[in-house]
C-alpha cells in the first residue's frame, strides 16, 4: 500500500502553489476588466450586494413570518413571540438597509450628480416601504398554504406545508422578492429569487405577478418569467414553464428588456407536469392544461386540454377534450 503524501516540514504552501504570483495576476486582471468597465470606485469598497448577507436576511423574515413555526425551538405564543419578531425584524431590515443602499449606490455610479443623501434618503424609503408591507405579504402566504393544504391530498397539516414543501419555500421568496422588485431594487429582488432557485429548482422572476391562493406542487423545474401574470387559485406542477417564444430587438440589435413576453393565466387553472407554454398567450380562467403539453396561442376559459389533442389552434367554447 504507498504511503500517503505529506507536504515537506520545511515547504511553504505559498511557494508550493507560487501563490503570490497568482495574487498579483489576480490583481491585474480585476483592474483590467474595472478599468474597460469605468468599475473604478473612489471609496474602494464593496460595490454590490452581498448573496451571504441577503441568505440570512431572508432567513430572518422567514423567521419572523412564521415565528411558532421556522423560529427557535424553544418559542412561546405571548410576550415572547412578539419580541422574537421584533428584534429578528429589526435585525434583518438594518440588514437589508445596508443592502438597499449598495445597489442604489451602484446604480447611481452612472450619474455623478446624483447625491449622497438622496441615495441615503431612497434606500430608507424602501425598507420602511417593504416593511409595512409584512403583514399583508403574510396573509397573502397564509392563503398560498391554505391552497397547498387542499390542493395536496398527501398533506397533513397546514404546518407540513410551511415545514417541508420547497413550492412554499419558493413562493415565500417569490412574495418578498417581487416587493422588492416593485420597491426599485430589482438586483437584490433576483438575488432572493436565486436564492430559493438553488435550494428548490423552481425558478420565479421576481417581476412575476402570482395572485393569492397559489400553490406548486412538488415544484423542480418549474420555471415562471419575469412578465408572467399569474391569477389565483392556480395551480402547477413540477416541470412547468411559463417562458417566453421569442426575444424582440430594438434598433441596434440589443434584445429588448422588460417587453411583455410571457402567459397570462386567469383564475382556478391547473396546468400539469411538464407542460411548457410560451409566448405572451392567455390561458382562460378554469382551463386545465395536460401533462407534457406544448402551447403557443391562446385558449378560451373552460379549456381542457390534453398533449393528444394540443394543436395550432384556438380552442372555442371550452373545446380541446
Amino acid at each position: 500500500m504507498n504511503a500517503p503524501l505529506r507536504r515537506p516540514p520545511d515547504a511553504s504552501t505559498s511557494v508550493l502553489w507560487k501563490l503570490d504570483e497568482i495574487v498579483r495576476d489576480l490583481r491585474l486582471a480585476r483592474e483590467q476588466w474595472r478599468v474597460a468597465q469605468q468599475r473604478t470606485l473612489e471609496s474602494g469598497g464593496r460595490e454590490f450586494p452581498s448573496r451571504e448577507a441577503l441568505r440570512e436576511i431572508v432567513d430572518r423574515l422567514c423567521r419572523a413570518l412564521f415565528p411558532m413555526r421556522l423560529g427557535p425551538p424553544d418559542l412561546q405564543q405571548g410576550p415572547s413571540e412578539d419580541f422574537f419578531v421584533g428584534h429578528t425584524l429589526d435585525t434583518a431590515l438594518r440588514s437589508l438597509l445596508d443592502q438597499v443602499r449598495l445597489e442604489l449606490t451602484h446604480v447611481s455610479r452612472h450619474d455623478p450628480l446624483t447625491d449622497p443623501v438622496c441615495i441615503e434618503n431612497d434606500a430608507v424609503a424602501i425598507v420602511r416601504q417593504f416593511a409595512a408591507a409584512l403583514p399583508g405579504i403574510r396573509v397573502v402566504l397564509d392563503s398560498d398554504v391554505e391552497a397547498a393544504y387542499r390542493g395536496d391530498p398527501a398533506a397533513r397539516s397546514v404546518d407540513e406545508i410551511v415545514l417541508c414543501y420547497p413550492g412554499t419555500l419558493a413562493i415565500i421568496h417569490h412574495r418578498l422578492a417581487h416587493m422588492l422588485y416593485r420597491l426599485g431594487v430589482p438586483l437584490l429582488a433576483r438575488i432572493v429569487a436565486e436564492l430559493a432557485h438553488s435550494a428548490t429548482g423552481i425558478d420565479i422572476h421576481p417581476g412575476a405577478r402570482i395572485g393569492e391562493s397559489f400553490f406548486i406542487d412538488h415544484g423542480t423545474g418549474v420555471v415562471i418569467g419575469e412578465t408572467a401574470v399569474i391569477g389565483e387559485r392556480v395551480r402547477l406542477y413540477q416541470a412547468v414553464t411559463l417562458g417566453a417564444k421569442r426575444f424582440n430587438v430594438d434598433a441596434d440589435g440589443s434584445l429588448e428588456k422588460g417587453a411583455p413576453r410571457h402567459p397570462i393565466v386567469e383564475d382556478d387553472v391547473v396546468i400539469y407536469a411538464g407542460a411548457t407554454i410560451l409566448g405572451r398567450v392567455t390561458i382562460g380562467r378554469g382551463s386545465s392544461i395536460g401533462g407534457n403539453v406544448w402551447l403557443t396561442h391562446s385558449i378560451p376559459p373552460g379549456s381542457f386540454l390534453t398533449q393528444a389533442v394540443s394543436r395550432n389552434e384556438v380552442l372555442e367554447g371550452g373545446g380541446g377534450i
